[in-house]
């Protein structure tokens, strides 16, 4: 049996476990595998009674049959959201665990589909890292190797759901902050289509569009699941752009496997692409090489317009709510003073140009439906890798640059991209692919991944939490 979210939403709906026992396992193992580092910040009381509300609706109500994960525990990000009664931080001792702060439209589907939050997922202060150590702690460490980073920002939910202490957590992704952890961590990542998830109330066009709420999760159809529930406009059904025959017969799938000199990819996590492009040959795709020359521009572009963003973003914030800089930690010291610094004009330059790379990477896509590349260039990287003590911005963006060279295409462009493991390196670490499509194709892009999965050249190392009985 997957032991992933769907299959625990079914015990419970079974009777096998009851939400408030599947809400003490997860909470027994949050304190068992405290040292991993991946929660920041809990509150059992509120886990045991949203878990108590979801035991007393009936299993054949109707409320209860319209919620998916009807009982399963989750956590959310400190970052992002926010979820009522769950004060975030951001990663930083600028912002202080006090007040209640109200759902967003994002946290109100996440309770309408029957997630039950129990707490937050360490986070890099403000997200500006790939790797989740924050200078106020916790360290996230990759459960498959504790000494290796689980990646970020969103490392703290990858290592909770890769090690079992819930099946699916809230994950944000704004220049690779879902897919790369979920990479790290052997686990199923998407960053949606721009638009398609809920940004209100109180975000609007955050971060100039380049960033996405949904989940990490431990399987392709928990991916499903959570992004029917959460994306979409209010009242219209999931997924609202997508053609209803994605996925469906022969497709013709690009194939890059270099990332080019500056930021080279390892001969292991190239051939991993190679080998599930032949997998997807031989269920009746098309491949058609595509020369990392192509990207190049794009990938650059992506990466300065990524860089400025959240410079100006955060600069504009520490401006605007009046808030003292001088607390936080050094490298976001410097993003600050960069963001300030930025000149209009240069920050339109930037933004012009991010719209010129979406614009010649939707031509890219006239000849391909689908492309696989590389999501990383290299193994999960020793924790330190990605230290904030400095204020070299240039340098901290190019080692992010780095470790995942294509990562912020996705976000710039505003395509969706999901990223899987399609099986694991001599030390046991997951060999993980990215998928990118159209706006809107979500639907093929999960029934390509669905298909690979499906091939099980990576199980999860961990059992889960209430269903490891």
């Amino acid at each position: 049996m997957l032991a992933d979210a769907t299959a625990l939403a079914g015990a419970i709906a079974s009777g096998r476990l009851t939400s408030v026992e599947a809400m003490q396992a997860s909470l027994s193992a949050c304190e068992a595998l405290a040292d991993l580092g991946a929660v920041a910040y809990t509150d059992a009381a509120r886990g045991l009674d949203a878990a108590s509300r979801i035991d007393a609706v009936a299993s054949d109500a109707p409320p209860r049959r319209r919620m998916p994960f009807a009982g399963v525990p989750t956590l959310g990000k400190d970052l992002g959201g926010p979820f009522a009664g769950f004060p975030m931080t951001a990663g930083s001792r600028l912002m202080a665990r006090r007040g209640g702060l109200v759902d967003s439209d994002l946290a109100e589907r996440f309770r309408a589909a029957g997630l039950c939050l129990f707490g937050l997922t360490t986070s890099p202060e403000f997200g500006l890292s790939l790797a989740s150590e924050p200078a106020t702690g916790p360290i996230a460490r990759n459960p498959l190797a504790p000494g290796l980073s689980a990646g970020g920002s969103s490392g703290g939910a990858a290592a909770a759901v890769a090690a079992g202490i819930v099946a699916i957590a809230h994950a944000t992704d704004a220049g690779g902050s879902i897919r790369v952890p979920a990479a790290c961590c052997g686990l199923v990542g998407l960053k949606p289509s721009r638009g398609l998830m809920p940004a209100g109330p109180h975000f609007g066009n955050h971060l100039a569009g380049i960033a996405s709420e949904l989940a990490v999760c431990r399987s392709v159809r928990d991916t499903v699941s959570i992004l029917a529930a959460l994306g979409g406009e209010a009242r219209g059904p999931f997924p609202p752009m997508a053609r209803k025959d994605a996925g469906q017969g022969r497709l013709t799938i690009g194939v890059l496997t270099d990332t080019g000199a500056e930021f080279p990819t390892a001969p292991e996590r190239s051939a991993v692409v190679e080998a599930a492009g032949r997998f997807l040959e031989a269920e009746g795709h098309a491949l058609v090489p595509v020369d990392f020359a192509m990207l190049e521009v794009m990938a650059a572009t992506s990466r300065r317009a990524f860089a400025d963003i959240v410079c100006i973003n955060l600069a504009d914030t520490i401006v605007r709510f009046n808030l003292d800089a001088s607390k936080t930690e050094r490298l976001t010291q410097a993003v600050i003073e960069r963001g300030l610094s930025l000149t209009a004009r240069n920050l339109w330059q930037s933004l012009n140009a991010m719209v010129i790379a979406s614009r010649d990477l939707w031509r890219l896509f006239d000849g391909i439906d689908c492309l696989i590349s590389p999501i990383l260039s290299s193994a999960p990287l020793p924790i330190g890798s990605f230290p904030t003590d400095h204020a070299d911005t240039d340098r901290h963006f190019e080692r992010m640059a780095a470790f995942a060279p294509l990562a912020a295409l996705a976000n710039a462009s505003g395509f969706p991209a999901v990223t899987l493991p399609f099986g694991e390196d001599a030390d046991g670490l997951p060999l993980p692919v990215q998928l990118m499509a159209p706006m809107g194709e979500e639907a093929l892009l999960l029934r390509l991944a669905a298909r690979l999965e499906q091939d099980e050249r990576w199980r999860h190392r961990f059992s889960l939490a209430g269903l490891n009985a």
